[in-house]
């Protein structure tokens, strides 16, 4: 078994000329932090990062292609709930930091765990495969295949857009939230005639920004379904530090949820919105701190979801003709692994790929999904948790359950995290943060125990034991 010190980085240097039996691909926040814990434990690993700096989506015009962030995003989650357990925010940091205090705060964390080096950047993996013996054929775009011992993806889900198929054509501009940049880039919005189609974060923000009264002659945005629109705050304070303990059932603390919420924003339809067809978190949180008055005001309308595209407009589900130069499409994104050939290791055509502890297909114990999760309320620090189990995994240290056991797990699960939500795409990998931390520490636990059953533990990974220095 590999040599382990969890606190330090015993065997790192030593090691150099061999190697690394561990891949990880992205260095995302994912990427970065998974590779932060496997330095600490002595794990050497190569990290591969198609673009030329760390931080993947919150990397504003990400040379990649795979930010999608705008140049006025400012992040949902409050600092203290987004900020990594290794590596506090600073003191002085605002409630919701802007998406370049989001991206310092990622490249400071590199530099502060000597990470930098560790990373090759301009690289992307081009095809990943299991090999005959179990270990990973990874083929880089330079034309190189290595080998390795286990698998990381950290490519992240928010790169791929969803795009909606509508019957007819528009004469108009069509764009993807995924593009959009400013009201004025990629094209200019000035006096235009706008169609937002979507109520999630994205759509709240970018139609209220569009809606000023400078910037579009209107805006409509366009939706299937209502939703409930809910504040960044709640009696003065973020509003997901108002979040229910996670010793508190989750009926119990939904329904006292539901119920502040209801009181302190009130009905949906009096701002002008569609009355919803759910329950207050029911569906992945609208979160915004303006489009509720923005509707209210007349600044922007909005209507049911479209029906089809009639050259110069949009005709919505109830017939009304809306005439528009733009139609911005915040319709999500499709997860996707490119690099993988093998189907069982995608998603399928429901938009779900059941996995143990939202990281590990059963049945394939080297490959790794890390952040491959709707986390409420961030999902910012989210593999740093995960990979406190990949960590022990990988040296021994923790032994998963059975296939059949894992099965079992996953199905629990999912009606714990999913059970709250109505069915749709967007709700297949939804997690509640805290009690899934709360969970996968007690299947550390679990794991570390079943490890000191076995004897001798089992070698997670073929490098050879880090030498004396």
């Amino acid at each position: 078994m590999l040599a382990c010190d969890s606190g330090h980085s015993r065997g790192w240097e030593t090691l150099v000329n061999t190697r690394p039996p561990v891949c990880i691909i992205g260095a995302g926040c994912s990427g970065f932090t998974t590779a932060k814990r496997l330095k600490d434990f002595g794990i050497r690993f190569d990290c591969f990062e198609s673009s030329d700096d760390v931080g993947g989506n919150w990397y504003y015009k990400n040379p990649n292609g795979h930010s999608s962030c705008y140049e006025s995003l400012h992040i949902d989650t409050s600092t203290t709930r987004l900020q990594f357990e290794d590596f506090p925010a600073g003191d002085d940091w605002p409630h919701f930091p802007h998406h370049t205090l989001i991206h310092r705060y990622f490249r400071d964390y590199v530099e502060h765990f000597g990470l930098r080096d560790a990373i090759t950047f301009g690289t992307s993996v081009d095809r990943a495969e299991r090999g005959p013996d179990g270990r990973w054929l990874v083929t880089l775009d330079t034309g190189e295949t290595r080998n390795y011992d286990a698998l990381v993806v950290a490519n992240g889900h928010h790169w791929s857009p969803r795009l909606p198929d509508f019957p007819g054509h528009f004469d108009g501009v069509i764009l993807h939230s995924h593009e959009y940049l400013s009201p004025f880039e990629p094209i200019d919005m000035r006096g235009k005639k706008i169609v937002v189609v979507g109520m999630g974060n994205s759509a709240l923000d970018i139609a209220s920004e569009l809606s000023h009264r400078s910037i579009a002659e209107h805006v409509w945005v366009s939706a299937r379904r209502g939703v409930w629109v809910l504040s960044k705050y709640r009696n003065g304070k973020p509003a997901d530090k108002m979040m229910r303990p996670v010793w508190m059932p989750k009926k119990l603390g939904l329904s006292l949820s539901r119920k502040a919420i209801k009181k302190s924003i009130g009905n949906m339809e009096d701002y002008g919105l569609p009355e919803p067809d759910h329950e207050p978190l029911s569906a992945h949180p609208s979160v915004s701190i303006d489009f509720l008055a923005k509707s209210a005001s007349g600044d922007l309308t909005c209507v049911p979801g479209i029906a089809r595209l009639d050259g110069d407009a949009i005709v919505c589900t109830d017939g009304q003709r809306i005439e528009a130069d733009v139609i911005v499409y915040a319709t999500g994104y499709e997860m996707k692994f490119p690099f993988f050939e093998d189907p069982a290791l995608q998603p399928n055509s429901d938009h779900q790929l059941p996995l143990f502890k939202r990281m590990i297909k059963p049945g394939v114990d080297n490959l790794y999904y890390m952040g491959l999760a709707q986390a409420s309320p961030t999902i910012v620090n989210l593999a740093e948790q995960q990979s406190k189990l990949v960590a022990r995994h990988l040296t021994g240290a923790y032994t998963l359950p059975t296939v059949p056991e894992m099965n079992d797990v996953i199905a629990t699960d999912e009606r714990l995290h999913l059970g709250q939500y109505y069915s749709a795409p967007r709700h297949t990998i939804q997690v509640d943060f805290a009690r899934y931390v709360r969970d996968l520490k007690k299947e550390i636990d679990a794991g570390e125990k079943r490890s000191g059953e076995q004897s001798p533990a089992p070698r997670r990974i073929t490098a050879p034991r880090a030498a004396a220095r």
